[in-house]
Parts: structure tokens; sequence; C-alpha cells
């Protein structure tokens, strides 16, 4: 099944700098300045020469549609994904809704009724291991979903650092009622 990336709004919070940083790691040449608001990016694979417009401004219109592009020639010159190229570029999700399972639960903060948990939730049509910290009722509801294997929602902000990612202000921290009978 190919999975095509089409949400504006996810392809809109791709950081500039981290699809930059991509392409360089990536083996891509920036070539040179294309108009006043991008620049052409070249790589050749088994003889043949793939190009990248890039845009210069994250503020642009069409930059949504500039990076699924982008994801699009990725797909095809590196042989993976479009979910898996967009987990490489997300950086951050700002006020973001995660469904998922805990899968563990850290030893518990000795001064109050907290923890560090360990989700598993869907990021960019992949499954990922989401770090976060909960405390009080929120702390009581991740137990009973981990230990009796129930599904959870939660709204935070979520960033990627090392390649870890982590809920940030984590709230609304509930059980998913779609499985219960």
């Amino acid at each position: 099944m190919k999975v095509t990336v089409k949400d504006s709004e996810t392809l809109e919070i791709v950081n500039l700098n981290q699809v930059r940083n991509y392409l360089q790691i990536h083996g891509w040449n920036e070539d040179k300045p294309f108009l006043e608001n991008a620049t052409l990016w070249h790589k050749p694979v088994a003889g043949e020469e793939f190009e990248i417009l890039l845009p210069n401004q994250q503020n642009l219109g069409d930059y949504a549609a500039r990076i699924r592009e982008i994801i699009e020639i990725l797909e095809s010159v590196e042989n993976r994904s479009q979910s898996e190229i967009l987990a490489d570029l997300i950086t951050g999700i700002p006020n973001t809704t995660i469904q998922g399972v805990v899968m563990q639960i850290h030893t518990p903060n000795a001064d109050k009724l907290s923890g560090e948990i360990t989700l598993v939730g869907v990021i960019a049509d992949k499954l990922q291991k989401i770090k976060t910290e909960l405390a009080d009722k929120d702390y009581i509801l991740a137990i009973k979903a981990y230990q009796e294997r129930l599904p959870f929602i939660c709204t935070g902000d979520l960033i990627k650092e090392n390649q870890t990612f982590t809920l940030k202000n984590p709230r609304n921290f509930t059980l998913d009622n779609l499985w219960q009978n």
C-alpha cells in the first residue's frame, strides 16, 4: 500500500531548516537560486539527475505544496514511503492529539503522584514511541490504560529531539471510549 501525504496543516509545520539539513545529509547539492523565493537542489542517482525546488521562506502561500513535491521526489529517489520521510522531517507538532497505548510506566516520582510514561502512537502514519510526564488523575488513568491495555487519547505539543518524540504540556488524557463495549 502506498501512502500519499496530503495534509496541508502537517506539511506547513515541516521546518525549512530541517528539510535543508536532510537534503545535505542525504547527498543533495544546493545549486542556485530560483527567482527570489527558492533554491534548486540536485542529486545524481544511477545516471539520472533529480531536482528539488526548496522554498527560502516557510510563510509562502504554496509552502505545503512545495513540501509535498519534495517528499514525493524523495520517495522516488530513496525508495522509501512518504510517511517514513515525513517522520524524519517533523521536529514538532504543536497542540496535536495523539491516540495510542501506554507501553511502559516508569518508576513514579517520590514526592508527588506523577511519573514518566512511554506511549506508542501514530505520528505521520507510523507507530512511534513517545515519552511524556503525567501527574495526578492523568497518571492514574495511564496506569489503568497500561494494566487493562486500553487505548487513550491525549493532546499536547509533540517535540522530536535526537530521534525521540516527547509530548510536552500533555492535557486531556482520556481513555478512548470507542474500544469499550
